[in-house]
């Protein structure tokens, strides 16, 4: 048997921040993952947007949580060797619904603290995009709403965990967890652990972990998500993240709006629907929400070519609902959660539902579980060789000629193209596996394989051969 004084349920990028947090205490911490890899659950497929706080309802700890994630969010991305791309938003009205909405989001963004809010008109906004609907009516600028790839955000709180002595457990599922005198006995798929706290960072099934200990509160029934991934060669189509307001909320898949993401590598993302689970199996896109996203592009964006699109793909959303026993059965409540929710019950510290702005708030999220765990084992000292400083990994793209130069001389590997679409280097391949890659899609989370106009069509050979080599040698 295993023993820790913390075990995480999850390596999503909840579970790596929790994780990463808890090893700033002078505590052993180990993080049980049910796959082979960290982030491929919930965080591989998320819009990567990191949000201001006028979203959501003022004094609220969502509120809070992203009003400070958000001043935070360029210092942890240094700290972290990430990209982030503080591009600003504008959330455009299409007439008076919309206009009220923006009105609504602004009096909130003033209460919470969010900087820098301003309400334009139709001309000042086709001023700074100038390819939005000349039918807009205003729109919400939000200077400080940025974007960052959330594998990269979640697999450097992973790598930065890892360096500071968290040992991550991949292939062990949660089978049994039960409270004992000397505290919290768990059956994985392989082996027994025994820790002190368990943070149940589980996303979809975090509802499913609780309830190995506690009575149904809260239960997660997931809703789905279409996007489409235009390419890099449209980069500049849109300076901003647009946000569309629409002026009519009909329940079916616009009556979210169309969201626009300039990507830190330089695509553009367009989503999201909202449509139901079932509607089309896990992993698989919907033929009526993407019809719709394309839609919706014409009429907001009407001169983004449609024949740029290079894949699509689509997310679970893990809506939260209180519920109530009827006829012996637990069934969710009437109205959705919209906060965040962390259960603590004497050392199991829960978060369940976490969803937008869940991305922008993991730091948040991971700090306050972190402390959750530390208040119940008694407040531990500070681990003193914690160093929450992560070294960036080489990108060649986006680097000169002469830094590319001096690298090839160090280390020819990074001289030899793999991924043309994305300016890959078999160097940066290598680098990925040795720091966790054990699959193409690990390698692709890490490194940008497969992700441009080929979708991987040309460099997948070469990618799993040095995959193979690689593991072949270790």
């Amino acid at each position: 048997m295993e023993h820790a004084d913390a075990i995480v349920i999850g390596a999503g990028v909840l579970g790596c921040f929790a994780a990463r947090a808890l090893a700033a205490m002078d505590i052993s911490v180990k993080v049980l993952e049910a796959r082979e890899d960290a982030c491929t659950g919930i965080t591989r497929a998320n819009s990567g947007i990191v949000y201001t706080g006028c979203d959501n309802k003022p004094g609220t700890l969502k509120a809070k949580m992203c009003v400070r994630a958000n001043k935070n969010f360029d210092g942890l991305c240094r700290e972290l060797g990430v990209r982030f791309r503080h591009c600003g938003s504008l959330m455009a009205a299409f007439g008076p619904r919309g206009e009220a909405v923006l009105k609504k989001k602004l009096r909130n963004g003033m209460e919470s603290g969010v900087p820098g809010l301003k309400l334009l008109s139709r001309e000042e906004t086709l001023t700074l995009e100038p390819r939005l609907s000349e039918r807009l009516t205003a729109a919400l600028y939000a200077p400080d709403t940025g974007t960052v790839d959330p594998w990269e955000l979640g697999l450097a709180a992973y790598e930065n965990a890892c360096d500071n002595n968290v040992r991550f457990l991949f292939g062990r599922t949660l089978l049994h967890m039960e409270r004992t005198e000397k505290g919290f006995l768990l059956e994985s798929s392989r082996e027994s652990f025994l820790a002190r706290t368990v943070v149940n960072c589980a996303g979809l099934s975090s509802d499913a972990v609780r309830e190995m200990l506690e009575i149904p509160a809260v239960r997660i029934y997931p809703s789905a998500a279409d996007y489409i991934v235009f390419d890099a060669s449209l980069e500049g189509f849109v300076d901003h993240i647009i946000f569309h307001e629409p002026e009519e909320r009909n329940g079916s898949c616009s009556g979210k709006g169309l969201t626009l993401v300039p990507t830190v590598d330089g695509s553009l993302l367009a989503g999201a629907t909202e449509r139901e689970r079932a509607s089309a199996p896990d992993g698989a896109t919907s033929r009526q929400g993407l019809q719709e996203i394309a839609r919706l592009c014409e009429e907001i964006v009407p001169s983004l070519p449609l024949s740029e699109q290079i894949r699509s793909f689509s997310a679970l959303r893990p809506n939260p609902y209180h519920v109530e026993q009827k006829d012996g059965i637990w069934v969710p409540t009437d109205r959705p959660i919209h906060s965040f929710t962390l259960l603590q019950e004497d050392g199991l510290i829960s978060l369940m539902g976490i969803k937008t702005p869940g991305l922008t708030c993991a730091a948040e999220l991971g700090q306050a579980a972190a402390e959750m765990a530390g208040a119940f084992l008694g407040h531990p000292g500070r681990n003193s060789s914690f160093n929450p400083v992560r070294r960036a990994p080489v990108r060649l793209s986006g680097m000169d000629e002469a830094e590319r130069a001096a690298l090839v001389r160090l280390d020819p590997d990074y001289g030899e193209i793999v991924c043309r679409c994305g300016d890959v280097s078999r160097g940066e391949i290598r680098d990925a596996i040795r720091r966790g890659a054990k699959t193409l899609d690990g390698i692709k989370r890490r490194a940008g394989t497969g992700m441009g106009c080929c979708q991987g069509a040309r460099c997948m050979k070469e990618t799993l051969e040095t995959l193979f080599r690689a593991q072949s040698l270790s």
